[in-house]
């Protein structure tokens, strides 16, 4: 079955924000190397991997569908950041206007009796709720640490440790 026009030019959108979400949290993950804050920095480089699956998971069902890929420049993200808050700021706005167009592709994909692309952004849909999540926990602690460094640095380690655990859960599922 032939994909829907709309379906497919939304779907190659989503790919290049997803992209673009690899150069954020690649742009972020920078930073936070810049800042000595190694498990921040471990978080953000993991999540980045993530963001480059999502884009090839995408890439990958377009071709399996015989639907054509369209590639588009992806914008440059901001690569100096005021703040570890502000860094992560950007990340949770992100990934919740990611959220947001993942819901509009599943809703056309209905309106145009696109089932296969409905199964497929299901997926999705979870991954983004866990991906908002996390980065709104790692923002509230942010926030509730402030400027004390002592806390920034065992949040840091912190960090470096669910890091480690998200690790060890994935190769146990395998």
């Amino acid at each position: 079955m032939m994909m829907n026009s709309v379906v497919l030019e939304l779907l190659n959108a989503q790919m290049n924000k997803e992209f673009y979400s690899w150069y954020l949290y690649l742009s972020v993950s920078t930073y936070f190397n810049s800042q000595d804050l190694e498990g921040f920095e471990q978080w953000t480089n993991t999540q980045a991997q993530e963001e480059l699956m999502h884009g090839m998971k995408i890439y990958n069902y377009l071709l399996e569908r015989k639907g054509a890929v369209e590639f588009r420049q992806i914008e440059k993200p901001p690569l100096i950041w005021d703040s570890p808050i502000a860094a992560v700021q950007a990340i949770y706005e992100h990934e919740r206007s990611l959220s947001v167009t993942i819901h509009e592709i599943l809703k056309v994909a209905r309106e145009h009796a696109d089932y296969s692309a409905e199964v497929f952004l299901h997926w999705f849909i979870t991954e983004q709720l866990e991906e908002e999540v996390m980065a709104d926990r790692v923002l509230q602690k942010l926030k509730m640490v402030g400027d004390n460094s002592g806390a920034m640095l065992m949040l840091d380690s912190q960090i470096t440790k669910i890091v480690a655990t998200g690790a060890a859960k994935v190769n146990q599922n395998a």
